[in-house]
C-alpha cells in the first residue's frame, strides 16, 4: 500500500471515529442528572389554585397525579396527616429532594398550610425515595386537577380548581 493511501485511510479513520464520538455524545448529553426540589411556591388564580414544585437543572420530569382518601408516605406507607376533605398525590418520577451525597436541597417545611388558596388547605412532602418525589396536597372538595410541566428552569405545575 502506497504512503497516499496509507494517509488517506488514516485521515478518513480518525474522521469516523470523531463522527463516532460526536454521534455519540447527544446520546450521552441525554442521560441528565436528576432534578432536585428547591422549593414550593403557592398562589391563588382566579379560578384555580396553583402550587410550583421548583426544580434544578436535569430530565424534565414527567408528573402525574391521583386522588386519595388518605394520603401515605413513601416509602413507610405510613399515614401522613394533612388537613382537607380529599388528597391529590402527585409523583414525579426522577425527581429527588436531596442531591447525591443525600444533603436536602429542599429546606423548607416538609408540611405546611396555604391560608391563602380557596381550595388546597395544604401541601406536603410525601416521598423522596429512590429518584421518585411525591407530594401530597389536601384540598375541600374534588374538581378538576391539570399537572404540568415547565422547563428553563425546570416546574412541575399543579393547578387546583377552586
Amino acid at each position: 500500500m502506497s504512503r497516499p493511501v496509507r494517509r488517506a485511510l488514516v485521515a478518513v479513520t480518525m474522521l469516523l471515529a470523531a463522527a463516532v464520538t460526536a454521534a455519540a455524545a447527544p446520546a450521552n448529553a441525554a442521560v441528565s442528572s436528576v432534578p432536585t426540589l428547591t422549593a414550593i411556591r403557592t398562589g391563588a388564580n382566579p379560578g384555580f389554585d396553583r402550587i410550583v414544585l421548583d426544580l434544578t437543572a436535569g430530565g424534565a420530569p414527567s408528573p402525574s397525579y391521583q386522588l386519595f382518601d388518605e394520603l401515605t408516605a413513601d416509602p413507610t406507607g405510613d399515614v401522613v396527616w394533612l388537613t382537607g376533605q380529599y388528597f391529590i398525590n402527585v409523583t414525579v418520577p426522577f425527581a429527588a429532594a436531596h442531591d447525591d451525597n443525600g444533603v436536602p436541597t429542599y429546606t423548607g417545611p416538609q408540611k405546611f398550610r396555604t391560608w391563602n388558596l380557596r381550595n388546597v388547605m395544604a401541601v406536603a412532602v410525601t416521598g423522596d425515595f429512590e429518584a421518585q418525589l411525591t407530594v401530597g396536597l389536601g384540598v375541600r372538595s374534588r374538581t378538576t386537577v391539570n399537572v404540568f410541566t415547565l422547563t428553563a428552569p425546570n416546574r412541575v405545575v399543579i393547578d387546583v380548581a377552586s
